[in-house]
């Protein structure tokens, strides 16, 4: 599996694999006004859209047939081996006090990072009650998305780091790169696994800045236009000891991937009684001085 960084280039056509399949995935519509939709935390249950979606059977390629030759900075994702010392990814305690570190170490040592910064951990399950959260229980993000935009991924660093640290390390001429780590709570994964798009066929015009409407602040990200150029992939049967980098915003804009495109696909051999998928992502800050 990626372990170092390849030189960042066009992504090779995928050879092909018992495991590849085609699914529906759900894309946004083109319209003329600019999508918004009220969140949970605004709800208080399901999210709330307010623009039209649509449904296209995708090839999704499965991604082991190139894991060692992903590059985070060119496909946008990355699989890589990575065990937790935490039993219990349910323990807020252990998370917060052991998780955490473990994928700042991980991702120091990915990236020769200055700093990463963890901001954010969500649990995630398809068993239709959802997965358990300090702040609610949420299950899988269906719609094809990007977490952050051109606008919204400097505003959040300013937030998580601070205003005059984002000034210092821009003068400086560091790097930042929003990195979500995705791990399987319990393996192999059956059901609902992640669907990303080789953020090098996914032409600017495909991403659509949407609002994300919260009780005390409006955030955006880019929900996803369908395109035939769009190549997608997935890891099936992922464990509890593999790990998805996948990139939600680089403050280079020199050409290497910038967002990636993601969300969960419902595949069409899966069995009725497949255990739900439970999964655990943390969201941070990468600082590359």
């Amino acid at each position: 599996m990626a372990t170092t960084q390849p030189t960042v280039s066009a992504s090779a056509e995928p050879r092909r694999s018992d495991a590849d399949v085609r699914a529906p995935l759900t894309f946004i519509r083109h319209q003329a006004t600019k999508p918004y939709f009220h969140s949970a935390a605004l709800t208080g249950g399901e999210a709330e859209y307010f623009y039209e979606t649509e449904t296209h059977s995708v090839a999704i390629a499965d991604m082991r047939e190139i894991a060692d030759t992903l590059s985070i900075d060119r496909e946008g994702f990355e699989l890589l081996d990575h065990a937790s010392g935490v039993a219990d990814l349910y323990d807020d305690d252990a998370v917060e006090q052991a998780y955490r570190a473990e994928i700042e170490a991980l991702l120091t040592r990915r990236f020769g990072a200055s700093r990463v910064v963890v901001f954010d951990t969500t649990r995630r399950s398809d068993s239709g009650a959802g997965a358990r959260n300090p702040d609610g229980a949420r299950g899988p993000a269906k719609q094809l998305h990007v977490d952050y935009t051109v606008r919204s991924g400097p505003h959040r660093a300013r937030d998580v780091l601070g205003e005059a640290e984002v000034a210092r390390l821009e003068a400086a001429g560091a790097r930042i790169v929003q990195v979500n780590v995705w791990r399987p709570i319990r393996g192999p994964v059956q059901r609902s696994p992640l669907a990303l798009a080789d953020a090098a066929t996914v032409a600017p015009d495909d991403l659509l800045a949407t609002d994300q409407i919260f009780p005390n602040r409006v955030g955006e990200i880019y929900n996803v236009a369908h395109s035939p150029a769009q190549r997608w992939y997935y890891a099936p049967q992922m464990t509890a000891d593999e790990v998805l980098l996948i990139k939600g915003w680089d403050s280079r804009d020199d050409g290497r991937a910038r967002f990636t495109p993601h969300g969960a696909v419902h595949l069409p051999n899966t069995r009725e009684d497949a255990p739900p998928r439970e999964s655990i992502e943390v969201r941070t800050f990468v600082v590359i001085e």
